[in-house]
């Protein structure tokens, strides 16, 4: 029998057995993927404005707000083991879902390409302080190459490498700080209270909330797709509390990611203030030589290692997959995520690329919001999870796609266009409340959602009741299995 398209292999849900993360190695990745250039933009065009407490405080308060939201679509990884192109299918429909899902594939993608000449330059800069070698765009396929092989070995060798980074890019990032700040001082300027342009009164209540929703904008890409990473984390079976069951995911999201994205906000604005660039590789050029520069630049080259293949390849290559179907293999979508960051140029387009991404961000807050109202607010976390993979199931709709579901993300999309400086919010906001009226009210009573219409734990959760989703590729009929074993289709 003909394998259907929506049954690619590396897409079916992930048993508990198979689940490899750890509470450590989650957070591991964390530490990694919060060192970018976007990160350090954001320190550096805060002490524009706002002196660095404030800054540092409007970060960790944005940080923790989208950890919690992260934590929200991260569950749907943990209870069922479902990637996020695959359960995009409820909301979005069997062919719906590959249309948002790859303006995320292609902006993750396109952050790879940044992020990959951002630390190739860091490579290029070690490499000349070593052997007098000086060719960026060698060392930027080197070191994507590099990415794409260890990607395309699996989750496990992704959090292995973090592992390995995570305490290096530590203990050199407070080294890091420490050359940064003794530059600044060296300009006679104090990090604490400098400010290069200082706004009072109604302009810095604007400013701070601009710092907290740019960290929340930022990471909205992830907060969309996180279960392609969290479905691979170790959780306990049979537990429904939400907290205990997610609590691998909430230390990293809302201790590890807060704590480091702020140190890495402030180097950014010590950064600015010492040389007035926010790049630190820019920054640590001037304040440093020798040995001790290539010291520092191979932070950057690490964590740009670790950001990427967590946050961008895995990601990417998950919906590049679920686009192509079982004849195209994850390893097939890491190749495509890392031909589309590289064909964009990013040496070329770098000033306009990132306000691009960032827009793209603004709009997938719109699907963080559809996503929490489907899964929580809708369907309470019930899913008919068999039926994801079923051509002709409930997730068909209208010819593969839900109306409700575009409707929404049109609509927050375009709210979140208008309000840039608060677009995860209000794209958020706009896209839940207008799916749960327009699925509700409207598309869920013209097709008809079997958890809806029979809401038992038994037959529609999974992790938190013991149940493993089992999809047979090449078997269309469902077998039943008790609750605490199996479900297979």
């Amino acid at each position: 029998m003909k394998t259907s398209y929506l049954k690619s292999p590396d897409l079916l849900p992930i048993k508990e057995s198979e689940r490899k993360i750890t509470k450590i190695g989650y957070s591991f990745m964390w530490i990694g993927m919060v060192v970018v250039l976007a990160t350090f933009a954001i320190g550096g065009s805060g002490v524009m404005s706002l002196p660095l407490p404030l800054v540092l405080l409007a970060t960790l308060i944005g940080s923790v707000a989208i950890g919690f939201f992260i934590s929200l679509t991260g569950d749907i990884g943990v209870e069922h083991g479902l990637s996020f192109p695959v359960y995009m299918r409820a909301p979005f429909g069997t062919l719906g879902t590959h249309i948002p899902s790859v303006v995320r594939g292609i902006a993750a993608s396109m952050w790879f390409g940044i992020n990959t000449y951002f630390g190739a330059t860091a490579m290029n800069g070690i490499l000349n302080i070593l052997y007098g070698f000086d060719n960026w765009f060698v060392c930027f396929i080197i070191f994507a190459l590099l990415q794409l092989v260890n990607t395309a070995l699996g989750i496990k060798a992704v959090e292995r490498f973090a592992d390995l980074a995570a305490p290096v890019i530590i203990i050199i990032s407070v080294w890091m700080y420490s050359s940064l700040s003794d530059s600044a001082a060296a300009q006679g300027r104090d990090i604490w209270s400098w400010v290069e342009s200082p706004v009072t009164g109604g302009a810095a209540v604007t400013a701070f909330l601009v710092v907290i929703f740019s960290n929340m904008g930022f990471w909205a890409t992830l907060a969309a797709d996180i279960p392609s990473i969290s479905r691979f984390m170790k959780a306990p079976r049979h537990e429904k509390n939400w907290f205990k069951r997610n609590k691998s995911s909430l230390i990293g999201n809302l201790i590890t990611l807060p704590l480091t994205q702020t140190f890495m906000v402030l180097i950014g604005a010590v950064s600015y203030i010492a040389v007035l660039n926010y790049d630190p590789v820019i920054a640590l050029q001037e304040a440093a030589s020798g040995l001790i520069l290539g010291i520092l630049l191979l932070m950057i080259v690490l964590a740009q290692w670790s950001t990427n293949i967590a946050a961008n390849v895995v990601p990417a290559a998950t919906i590049f997959s679920n686009v192509g179907g079982p004849k195209f293999p994850f390893w097939a979508g890491v190749l495509t995520a890392g031909v589309v960051g590289t064909i964009v140029q990013p040496w070329n387009l770098f000033g306009v690329i990132i306000p691009v991404l960032l827009f793209v961000g603004g709009i997938l807050s719109a699907i963080v919001g559809i996503l929490v109202a489907d899964y929580y607010i809708i369907r309470k976390r019930r899913v008919n999870v068999p039926a994801l993979y079923e051509n002709e199931g409930q997730y068909k709709y209208m010819n593969g796609v839900n109306l409700a579901g575009f409707i929404s993300w049109i609509i927050g999309a375009v709210a979140s266009y208008y309000v840039p400086s608060f677009s995860f919010i209000v794209g958020f906001g706009a896209g839940a409340i207008c799916y749960y009226f327009l699925a509700k009210y409207w598309w869920f009573k013209k097709y008809e959602q079997a958890e809806l219409l029979d809401p038992d734990d038994e037959k529609y959760l999974g992790i938190s009741v013991g149940r493993d989703w089992e999809i047979e590729i090449n078997e269309e009929t469902v077998k039943e299995a008790p609750t605490g074993t199996s479900l297979t289709i």
